[in-house]
């Protein structure tokens, strides 16, 4: 398997349960590397550039709204098979389909306030990376 970036956030409502410390428990004993990490509070302005990919969709407004409510934990991962793994250990978007053991489907409580951010393409991770991270915030 080739060693892969991908980014994740741990989103307000992940932050607002107090999970970031399980969410990095189980980030590392699934073998990702943490290049990067820190803990921000996007603007508005912010959150509809990263969300940009979305604009004109019937959710953009209240997932930009939601995503700038509270603070996020942003960071960037390496390892083997990192994008499909970390969406696999996310679960699906929605937590009501979400299997227990995932991140989504033990704290999300819907579609939107499902925890956990994951970068879903090595597209994706070429915007989304950069866009929170500088060469120098990685180490790795």
């Amino acid at each position: 398997m080739a060693i892969e970036r991908t980014l994740t956030i741990v989103k307000p409502d992940g932050t607002a349960q107090g999970i970031v410390g399980e969410v990095v428990r189980r980030l590392e004993a699934n073998r990702f590397k943490i290049l990067g990490m820190k803990m921000i509070r996007m603007s508005p302005a912010q959150a509809a550039g990263f969300y940009l990919v979305h604009q004109g969709k019937h959710f953009y407004e209240s997932l930009t709204a939601f995503m700038s409510e509270g603070p996020v934990v942003v960071m960037a991962l390496e390892g083997e098979a990192a994008i499909g793994r970390l969406r696999d250990l996310m679960g699906p978007t929605d937590p009501k389909k979400a299997p227990r053991g995932t991140l989504r489907g033990d704290y999300g409580t819907s579609i939107e306030r499902n925890v956990i951010h994951g970068s879903d393409s090595p597209e994706s991770v070429a915007f989304e990376v950069p866009y929170f991270f500088n060469a120098l915030e990685l180490c790795g």
